[in-house]
């Protein structure tokens, strides 16, 4: 018989939205402790969800609404890039207050907010305060968050998967089986999901199953773990929610590179240095002193001519 492997793929999976429906969040939480949960600060059971939660072992996070891309009406306190320092902090100090036992925040839709570099700075100093790290749901690929956090201390995790972008549950369980395939082949994989009857029921069944080289674990024990900054580089001016970010003029656009037609020949060391001797032999200078050289041997005397 097979031992199990000694380095086992790490699986974290968050629950999003909590704070709205407490007969499907009561089933979430019944499932393992490992599975974490991202509660909505202004949801109406926000506090009695979190409270719940924690005291049954579960890793508590902030589910912060971000401004999207797509035009929509925001909910209260979300966050967009034009906010002041002052304004940001304040709506994740309440955060913090209104979600008890949070450890991290991630983003609750995002896209404009997470791809500005300049309003997600402002978003890690105030993070900084409360020893929170982040999750980046990463609903944009250009998320500017691991940019943003450099030389702050807040750690900044990634979502690999989404569970349930459907509510039919084959969907939903192809999603779990390619997290778990993320995670052994990557040594790690964060899947985030809602408590969506079918998105429960899956988990029912998928989680008191997992492969022996798969470990359930909290999104915190991944934060040591390697991230890679697929991110480019961002304006660091504001980003307007449906309108288009315009790039800066550049007034000098440069020259561009001439290329060769066809591949260059390599040059041997024989050639080039027969190709250095006729240049040098070729030169004004060397036929200068050559001219020189034989006028000045011509109006020398030679031995037998000179007088005694």
């Amino acid at each position: 018989m097979l031992a199990n492997p000694v380095y086992a793929g790490k699986l974290a999976i968050v629950i999003d939205d909590f704070g709205y429906r407490p007969a499907q969040e009561n089933q979430v939480i019944a499932l393992p402790s490992n599975i974490s949960v991202a509660v909505l600060p202004n949801a109406p059971h926000a506090r009695e969800m979190a409270t719940k939660a924690h005291n049954a072992g579960h890793e508590v996070l902030i589910h912060l609404p971000m401004a999207p891309l797509s035009k929509q009406p925001l909910e209260k306190d979300t966050l967009r890039p034009d906010m002041s320092s002052g304004e940001i902090e304040r709506i994740i100090r309440e955060a913090v207050n209104d979600v008890p036992y949070a450890v991290g925040l991630n983003n609750h839709m995002g896209s404009a907010m997470t791809s500005s570099l300049f309003g997600m700075q402002k978003v890690m100093q105030a993070l900084g305060q409360y020893n929170l790290y982040f999750l980046d749901s990463m609903t944009i690929g250009n998320s500017q968050s691991m940019r943003a956090a450099a030389g702050t201390s807040v750690k900044v995790i990634k979502r690999k998967v989404f569970l349930d972008d459907t509510q039919n549950e084959a969907d939903i369980r192809f999603q779990f089986n390619r997290a778990v395939e993320l995670a052994r082949r990557n040594g790690s994989a964060i899947a985030i999901g809602h408590p969506h009857p079918t998105t429960v029921r899956v988990l029912q069944q998928m989680v008191y199953n997992l492969p022996s080289d798969i470990t359930l674990v909290r999104p915190s024990s991944l934060l040591n773990e390697p991230q890679v900054d697929t991110s480019k580089p961002n304006n660091t001016r504001p980003v307007v929610p449906g309108k288009p970010t315009e790039q800066p003029r550049n007034p000098f656009k440069g020259i561009s590179l001439c290329k060769p037609k066809q591949p260059l020949q390599p040059v041997y060391a024989t050639t080039f240095f027969t190709v250095l001797s006729e240049s040098i032999s070729q030169s004004q200078l060397m036929q200068y002193m050559q001219h020189q050289w034989q006028g000045w041997g011509k109006s020398t005397p030679t031995v037998g001519n000179v007088a005694g």
